[in-house]
């Protein structure tokens, strides 16, 4: 059989389930770090519940994935995972999620594999929704999302420094209402509400516009010209604050 007929043939086995995103809907990925649990407890010694060297190998993850070819507006990450908003008009491979999925993937266990020196690998899924009111609750749930696993974290980690079992400190965790919670972290010294506010709200990074001096050799004349940064910002807001610099965030994008 000709090779053109093999290639005719076999590749429908590869497109077959090939799904396309609607145009006009809103694309967010988001990444898992797989068995990151041991990774960072067993693997590495990293400090528990959280660790400045873990925050800045997911920012660094984070910065790479916006800059990797993908026209996006929004990077987010807590814990071992992160959020990306792709900007609405974004429209590589024909909007194809598996090579978004896969990419994303790739590219991020590759920057975090490379940054921490020992293998580190992310799963991705793809979010499609359909209103911007969809995409700002979307941030405002995984933002949410960190506050409580932050709170837990601490709880949990005093508890298995007080010596108590890993079974019995997530039941124990598992039994108390919010303000006993804050209590406990109360009572051995640790006021939650003065943690960093990476620690609870996560990190978010985005772009932003400056203006450049330069000089134009032509004319002879100073010049100024806008340039695009990735920001890092440690202090996000929050609630209807958080939702105002998101939806800046898509009208410049």
């Amino acid at each position: 059989m000709k090779f053109d007929e093999l290639d005719a043939r076999l590749r429908v086995f590869e497109t077959a389930h090939d799904h396309c995103a609607l145009p006009g809907l809103y694309l967010v990925a988001r990444l898992d770090g797989r068995g990151f649990t041991r990774l960072t407890k067993e693997v590495h010694a990293f400090e528990a519940p959280f660790d400045e060297q873990m925050r800045d190998l997911m920012t660094h993850t984070t910065r790479q994935l916006l800059t990797s070819g993908f026209r996006m507006v929004y990077g987010y990450t807590q814990s071992d995972e992160i959020s990306l908003l792709l900007h609405p008009e974004e429209n590589s491979f024909g909007r194809k999620l598996r090579k978004y999925t896969s990419l994303l993937a790739g590219e991020a266990s590759a920057a975090f594999s490379l940054a921490l020196g020992s293998p580190g690998i992310f799963d991705c899924r793809i979010s499609q929704l359909p209103r911007l009111s969809d995409v700002l609750d979307y941030f405002r749930w995984r933002q949410e999302d960190a506050g409580r696993n932050s709170l837990n974290a601490h709880c949990y980690w005093l508890l298995r420094k007080q010596g108590r079992s890993v079974a019995e400190a997530t039941a124990q965790v598992k039994g108390l209402r919010l303000a006993a919670k804050h209590d406990l972290l109360f009572s051995a010294g640790i006021n939650f509400n003065e943690l960093p506010s990476w620690q609870k709200r996560g990190v978010g990074l985005y772009w932003q516009e400056y203006k450049k001096p330069g000089f134009n050799p032509v004319s002879q004349q100073s010049v100024e010209t806008s340039r695009r940064q990735l920001v890092l910002n440690t202090e996000l807001p929050l609630g209807e604050e958080y939702t105002s610099l998101l939806q800046t965030l898509l009208a410049e994008a």
